[in-house]
C-alpha cells in the first residue's frame, strides 16, 4: 500500500511538473522523535521527567518496529522503547546502570 502511494505521488507530481524523485526522497526520510515528545509520552505513563536534556537512539536495544531511545532528564535517565499503537516500554537506568520498570 505504501509503495502504491509513493508511485501515485510520483505520477501526480510528474503530472504537475514536479520531479518524482523529490517525492521519493521525502518518503524515505527517517522519522526522528524529539526529546520533548518522548518525555511527554513517559510522563503520561507515570514516570517523572523534568527538563528533558537529551534523547539518543540505542541501536543495540532496537527491534523491528520498536525504536529504542536513551532519554536523559534532570536527575534521571530512562531507556524508552517506542512501539507503534502501544504504550512505551520504559526502564529507569540508575547511575550504576541497573534498570527498573517501575515509575
Amino acid at each position: 500500500m505504501r509503495i502504491t502511494r509513493i508511485a501515485m505521488a510520483g505520477v501526480i507530481a510528474g503530472g504537475i511538473g514536479l520531479p518524482a524523485t523529490a517525492t521519493v526522497a521525502v518518503a524515505a526520510a527517517p522519522k526522528e522523535v524529539s526529546k520533548d515528545i518522548i518525555a511527554v509520552q513517559i510522563r503520561k505513563q507515570g514516570f517523572a521527567c523534568e527538563n528533558p536534556e537529551s534523547a539518543t537512539r540505542d541501536p543495540e536495544a532496537a527491534k523491528p518496529d520498536e525504536a529504542a531511545w536513551i532519554l536523559t532528564c534532570k536527575g534521571v535517565t530512562y531507556k524508552v522503547m517506542l512501539v507503534p499503537n502501544q504504550a512505551a516500554k520504559v526502564e529507569r537506568i540508575d547511575s550504576d546502570r541497573k534498570s527498573t520498570d517501575q515509575p
